[in-house]
């Protein structure tokens, strides 16, 4: 069974962001840092050499396979801010409503850009999943 490659260490998310070229995309990972980091109390930490995640928490697959993913993070990608969010979006619609310009995957929101989005909105999003998936 092949084992997971992107797993919490203790790479600094400081020196990581810090690479993160472009200002106003740097500035809005700091942003995103601390809006996480209220929501879930948590210490962000690297998952993988891109991911900045907050907390943990433990999952088996119906195939028996096991594995420890964050509660939510996000990454600098080259086309967007990709926040990961945990189990995903179902319940969110009246948020995405106010959200403003994103798209989503199965567990990701896509933004370019925080001005994108409206910030109140973002902050809801995150902390409701948190509190969801805290219970």
């Amino acid at each position: 069974m092949a084992e997971l490659k992107t797993r919490v260490n203790d790479q600094s998310v400081t020196a990581f962001l810090d690479k993160v070229t472009e200002d106003q995309r740097r500035q809005d990972c700091y942003t995103i840092l601390e809006m996480m980091k209220k929501a879930t109390g948590a210490e962000p930490k690297m998952w993988g050499d891109s991911i900045v995640g907050f907390g943990s928490y433990h999952y088996k697959y119906a195939t028996g396979r096991e594995a420890d993913w964050l509660l939510m993070g996000f990454s600098p990608r080259k086309q967007n801010l990709t926040l990961y969010f945990t189990p995903g979006f179902e319940g969110y619609q009246n948020i995405f409503g106010r959200l403003g310009k994103f798209t989503t995957g199965k567990g990701c929101l896509y933004i370019k850009k925080l001005t994108d989005v409206n910030f109140e909105a973002l902050q809801e999003l995150i902390t409701q999943s948190v509190q969801a998936n805290s219970q």
